[in-house]
């Protein structure tokens, strides 16, 4: 649990980090909200200071819906058949089904400017709005759902908000001189 915990909290960091360099005014409206909310002269942002960082948060959703660190999550088994209606399709008893988490949080039926980085989607009057990364919202699945939903949510949710808003308390970043792109730097 350590080992793809560690792995996708990085992953989800590097892509944080590229799209804030790629969207400077993000980079700063969220540099605000973290300095805003660590009180001054103090050294790091602690946990505690979190709580009050709501861009933050819809930061990292946004990085989580156009970058999830599982794009295809763990595969079920059809028990029964099934006949998805909006679509037509009949998923026989024992087909191994795989859920495409990147292509659910880039559907432009679901997500306005689906391609585009917009933290603010995930705002609303002055909090971070559902949809909700716990499964409960199927058009939003970073960690999975169900009984086979991410067991280290938690961790890498303190993790990755402690790293972030650290990183750009103390830095201001930008993409080095020659490099437009670097999300294809990250595969």
């Amino acid at each position: 649990m350590f080992t793809a915990g560690t792995e996708t909290s990085y992953l989800v960091l590097e892509f944080a980090m590229a799209e804030l360099m790629l969207h400077q005014e993000t980079m700063v409206k969220l540099q605000a909200d973290v300095r805003r909310n660590t009180p001054r002269g103090q050294e790091t942002v602690a946990e505690e200071n979190l709580t009050g960082m709501m861009y933050l948060k819809a930061v990292i959703k946004e990085t989580l819906r156009l970058h999830p660190p599982s794009p295809l999550l763990v595969p079920h088994l059809s028990l029964e058949d099934c006949v998805v209606d909006s679509y037509g399709y009949t998923i026989p008893a024992g087909a191994t089904v795989f859920i495409n988490a990147w292509a659910i949080s880039r559907d432009p039926m679901v997500w306005e400017a689906a391609e585009e980085f917009m933290p603010e989607r995930f705002i609303q009057k002055g909090a971070v709005m559902v949809p909700d990364f716990t499964g409960k919202d199927f058009n939003f699945l970073p960690f999975g759902s169900g009984r086979r939903i991410c067991p280290g949510i938690n961790f890498a949710m303190a993790s990755i908000e402690i790293v972030l808003a650290n990183l750009v308390y103390h830095f201001d970043w930008e993409l080095p001189e020659g490099i437009s792109n670097i999300l294809r730097c990250l595969g």
